[in-house]
């Protein structure tokens, strides 16, 4: 791939959530970025590691966590230097984290260009994703612009927030006109229709001038907080500082904080294979399945009479599994769960019954 100025491209993975939809599987202790969710062998945040390190430096990778995982996060990105993991010392969701990493960035390179991406997405067509994420690069190059990656929508999906954007383009990138929400099944139908909405995968790409300017106009509290800490960053004082500090920020996303507000913000549709992989049903749409639909790993035997189903066995386990149709299996070792596919949607909502009754070990 030509690569421009590789060395003032940064990359900020998000790596800090608990992904409670594909429970029991994914834990606190062990959230689903850390599991080899696919089977073959590497986790979503190594395979998303990966990924980046064709498009930057090593050095140049960001991974932006909550305290509680960056023993994870080291112990599968052994090659990451280790002030290269942000610790969140609270879960205060995405724009504080952002507003962080960049000024830190902003005192290691006043012209970086930064991507920021989650690091529990699949994406399929690797190299399509990132001839878009090149092309993000240089449009944002010189130009106070911020700019997400937007995906075309292949059904009427009310599991995604969507864009509304400017269907005249300059050199493949759109005007954003608005954000929306997660629609009901109707709107997503209109969406869709329209043919003028785009998923909003949550990947975004601007130059550090412009991110911490719009944090500054839209997001002004959370600026000042972390300002303070300029002359801290990339010091022996920044771990001070910021446990004392980052605490105190808004707990709100930066959708909420910048995106929705700002009036530069701009789209490049992309179609390469993405799922934000956020269900065991969005898992099961994307893997690979046997003759009758059914997808499993694991030791299992006696699979008979059963289709369409998502099953997930410790390899140290054999399982018998006869007349299921349209189910979720998952068994952790410590839990067991069979559920319906179709009312996977209630799966956050029972783990939390099953932490409040059992205990957090369950959580």
């Amino acid at each position: 791939m030509n690569n421009i100025s590789t060395k003032d491209t940064y990359v900020l993975i998000m790596a800090g959530g608990v992904g409670s939809r594909f429970w029991p599987k994914s834990r606190n202790n062990f959230p689903k970025q850390f599991i080899d969710i696919l089977g073959i062998g590497k986790s979503l945040l190594q395979l998303t590691h990966e990924r980046f390190l064709k498009i930057c430096p090593p050095e140049n990778i960001f991974i932006l966590s909550n305290e509680q995982y960056s023993g994870l996060v080291a112990e599968q990105l052994p090659s990451l230097p280790k002030e290269n993991i942000i610790a969140e010392p609270s879960r205060n969701n995405t724009a504080p984290c952002i507003a962080y990493a960049s000024f830190k960035i902003s005192q290691l390179n006043t012209h970086a260009r930064i991507v920021v991406a989650p690091s529990d997405h699949l994406i399929l067509n690797e190299a399509v994703f990132l001839e878009k994420i090149q092309q993000a690069l240089s449009y944002v190059e010189g130009k106070d612009a911020l700019v997400t990656l937007g995906i075309s929508p292949t059904r009427p999906d009310t599991g995604y927030g969507y864009i509304n954007y400017n269907k005249i383009e300059v050199d493949g990138v759109h005007q954003v006109l608005r954000f929306l929400e997660k629609p009901n099944l109707e709107k997503a139908k209109e969406f869709v229709a329209s043919g003028d909405y785009l998923w909003n995968a949550g990947i975004f790409v601007w130059s550090v001038g412009s991110i911490l300017t719009a944090l500054e106009k839209y997001s002004p509290d959370i600026f000042k907080l972390f300002e303070k800490g300029v002359s801290c960053y990339n010091t022996p004082d920044e771990k001070s500082f910021i446990s004392e500090n980052y605490p105190l920020s808004d707990n709100i996303s930066i959708d909420y904080a910048i995106m929705e507000k700002a009036d530069n913000v701009f789209t490049i549709p992309g179609d390469f294979g993405w799922s934000d992989l956020g269900t065991w049903a969005s898992l099961y749409e994307v893997v690979e399945k046997d003759e009758h639909n059914n997808v499993f790993s694991g030791y299992t035997i006696n699979l008979s009479e059963t289709t369409n189903c998502m099953i997930q066995i410790p390899k140290d386990k054999v399982a018998v599994v006869k007349g299921l149709d349209n189910y979720i299996v998952v068994d952790d070792g410590k839990v067991l769960l069979i559920y319906p596919k179709a009312n996977e949607q209630e799966i956050k909502e029972v783990s939390k019954a099953i932490v409040a009754k059992c205990g957090e070990e369950f959580a």
